[in-house]
């Protein structure tokens, strides 16, 4: 019987030629890192290799184990067994079952990925050879919804679920080592033999149960790599970006900024590491929850956010000011719209073209009905989950252009600049505009990534389908598969890792 195989949630493209190598295509499916040779689409690596027996995977397990904080427990996957005095009869399965964040750095020598049940955050060499090294695997205490590398390569900040974020170098220095200042322990002057009183023998007894809970507070080992905390919300953090402005706008020096969202409707603008805890300024203006931000290449001076709103917001993020409101959705209809993702991309000219090709591309999750609080069926043609919007970004302003219909639900985007298209990544498992509606049997061949190319007319763009060497490539040697037929339960979850945002969305009543 044939088996649904994993799409891409995560794409990433590496342009490794100024470096004098070739440059790679990296994909995350399901619990797998895929590394692809761009030029002819070749698999070159995946990661973890073997993932039942492999033994680099039995040290990456041990490695979290002793950085994860004592006081929580990893789940295990069923069928593992916990390792005694050292060892293990049976190898540690991954305790991951995605792996929703890939990010490279501009030189393309490291990858950053986020493991999200285990809470790791890994990051891996890409060697001459394309092969993938992990170096290191931190642990936070809640799980990372959000990660970027600040503008020298140097730094990872990372937001999680529980509200903060925190800075980290990118490549560990060497041993860490908490400073613990010396705390005298605190010992009441009274005792049970100088205390005489009913109410003072309760008194003294309180005050001693509190010297005990804070022994113990003081004895919980903190997190043992070197990190810092650098910001807070007081709500879930959805996302967070790091940019930085040139020099001359609109200071006399180039300075840093992290950009960060939250369940609660708010885009704070900080100060960049180490001075993230000075805000410089609010973004405010939506009504619901936001779950993405983007920052154009091309106009670092401007946002689009966007989220469970029936509109994407343009900013002047510097001066907290709100441009345009781009409503997303008919305003008679009585349903909302949850943004996915928003993708900057830019494109070398094609033929007859002296600029770059420059637009703004926003994937949605679906609409949702207000009154049930549940995703409107396919049926009705309301849902555009398979679909791409197109923008282009003048001064002030996002016009719409030509938008791309895809053969599936859009996961992720990128672009390669070098051959003037983007790939898309689609879902195979569910049905076109469905978050949730399985198909009863995959298609075949199962088209994991589709390419486009654009075409400049007199007035708009027009995106047409191409069928690039590297996608046909990869599309035939698929991914990971898995059985077409699964328990209610765990095609639930398969279901919340990938499409999450109705979670996002406050119930009737909820402040």
């Amino acid at each position: 019987m044939a088996q649904f195989q994993h799409p891409f949630q995560c794409l990433r493209y590496v342009a490794r030629q100024p470096a004098g190598l070739s440059d790679v295509f990296i994909g995350s499916a399901g619990k797998n890192i895929y590394v692809y040779a761009a030029a002819s689409g070749q698999r070159l690596d995946v990661w973890p290799q073997n993932v039942d027996t492999s033994a680099e995977k039995t040290d990456a397990a041990s490695t979290t184990q002793d950085q994860c904080p004592p006081e929580k427990r990893r789940k295990i996957s069923p069928g593992s067994e916990e390792q005694k005095n050292g060892e293990s009869k049976q190898a540690l399965s991954p305790t991951w079952s995605n792996i929703p964040i890939v990010v490279t750095s501009s030189d393309g020598k490291y990858v950053v990925a986020v493991t999200a049940e285990d809470k790791s955050v890994r990051v891996f060499s890409l060697g001459e050879d394309s092969q993938m090294q992990q170096l290191s695997s931190r642990v936070l205490p809640k799980r990372p919804s959000a990660l970027v590398l600040t503008h020298d390569d140097q730094t990872i900040v990372c937001a999680d679920k529980f509200g903060d974020a925190y800075s980290f170098p990118l490549i560990p220095s060497g041993e860490y080592i908490k400073d613990h200042a010396q705390v005298k322990p605190y010992q009441p002057a009274a005792t049970s033999l100088t205390v005489h009183t009913k109410r003072n023998l309760e008194s003294l007894e309180q005050q001693l149960r509190q010297a005990e809970l804070s022994k113990r507070a003081e004895e919980k080992p903190a997190l043992n790599f070197e990190h810092q905390a650098i910001l807070g919300h007081v709500s879930l953090l959805t996302d967070l970006i790091s940019v930085t402005l040139p020099a001359g706008s609109p200071s006399s020096r180039a300075r840093s900024y992290i950009l960060t969202a939250d369940r609660d409707e708010h885009i704070r603008v900080s100060r960049g590491v180490p001075q993230a805890h000075v805000i410089e300024q609010y973004c405010l203006g939506h009504t619901s929850f936001i779950s993405k931000l983007c920052v154009p290449s091309w106009a670092p001076q401007k946002l689009i956010s966007g989220g469970g709103d029936n509109f994407l917001l343009l900013w002047n993020w510097i001066e907290g000011q709100a441009l345009q409101t781009v409503p997303l959705a008919d305003a008679s209809q009585t349903s909302e719209v949850s943004v996915h993702d928003i993708w900057d991309i830019s494109l070398i000219p094609s033929a007859g073209a002296t600029e770059p090709v420059r637009v703004i591309l926003v994937g949605l999750e679906g609409y949702v009905s207000v009154v049930d609080q549940k995703y409107v069926s396919a049926s009705n043609g309301e849902n555009r989950s398979s679909q791409l919007l197109c923008y282009t970004l003048d001064n002030e302003s996002l016009n719409l252009q030509d938008t791309i219909q895809l053969s599936g639900n859009v996961l992720d985007v990128v672009g390669i600049d070098s051959r003037g298209l983007i790939l898309v990544s689609v879902d195979t498992v569910r049905e076109p505009d469905s978050t949730h509606s399985w198909k009863s049997a995959p298609s075949s061949p199962q088209t994991l990534l589709e390419s486009f190319r654009v075409n400049l007319g007199p007035d708009s763009l027009k995106w047409v389908p191409v069928e690039d060497s590297m996608a046909v490539k990869i599309n035939a040697e698929g991914t990971a598969s898995f059985p077409t037929i699964l328990e209610e339960k765990l095609k639930r979850e398969f279901d919340d890792a990938l499409y999450s945002l109705g979670n996002l969305r406050k119930k009737k009543g909820e402040e």
